[in-house]
């Protein structure tokens, strides 16, 4: 039982960071029931595992929504969380090991790679190498209860910076950030790559507008 529920939420977590379940998207029970051939109890247990980290919202009469914050919540997640990943960043500074430093080598150079070959194109596949690359500096900063912070939280803007990269000259942008990144917590420079970090998951104004926007669309 506890293995089928694990699936299904691998599953739902994983449908959202590759964009195929948006913020408002409806999940219903019996669909996951037969598409998993197993009784209604673990997938239940799925969406409840869920909903108590705030990825899902469980429906009075089953089923569950993926989170779609409110303007409030928004602003409110996006401040928390680049003060998360800041400190995953200073953090990384001061416990990098050299495995840590090869990973996070190969997180930049997929990045530089897209741009050499895309340019601005693709932007849904550069947002998977950008996701490895934060992943690389969380697991870089040696703390388990930040990388589920981080991992949870980030789990809730996911199609928000994924539309980030829309626009054009940002994944550039965001891929010489990275390399920036990076070279301060080689060089050991805990704060400024933690002020650099926040910078880079920060929106700006404009940004931040657009996705405001596209969050409140009808």
């Amino acid at each position: 039982m506890g293995n089928q529920t694990a699936i299904i939420v691998d599953h739902i977590v994983r449908s959202i960071e590759t964009g195929r379940l948006n913020p408002g998207d409806v999940i219903e029970e019996k669909a996951l029931v037969s598409e998993f051939g197993v009784s209604r109890t673990p997938v239940r247990e799925a969406l409840l595992q869920l909903d108590s980290l705030g990825i899902l919202k469980r429906k009075p009469r089953g089923g569950a929504e993926v989170f779609r914050p409110t303007l409030e919540e928004f602003l409110a997640i996006l401040e928390v969380h680049g003060k998360l990943e800041g400190h995953a960043a200073a953090l990384a500074a001061r416990r990098l090991s050299v495995g840590d430093a090869d990973a996070l080598e190969r997180a930049c150079a997929a990045c530089d790679e897209h741009i050499a070959r895309f340019g601005d194109g693709e932007p849904d596949l550069y947002y998977q190498h950008n996701l490895d690359f934060h992943l690389a500096i969380a697991l870089a900063a040696h703390n388990g209860v930040l990388l589920d912070l981080i991992r949870t939280n980030a789990r809730k803007l996911l199609a928000y910076y994924r539309a980030r990269y829309r626009y054009k000259g940002s994944i550039g942008k965001s891929a010489a950030e990275h390399r920036q990144i990076a070279a301060l917590i080689l060089d050991r420079d805990s704060e400024a790559a933690e002020k650099l970090m926040i910078n880079h998951v920060t929106f700006d104004s404009v940004t931040a507008m657009d996705l405001m926007a596209v969050l409140f669309r009808p």
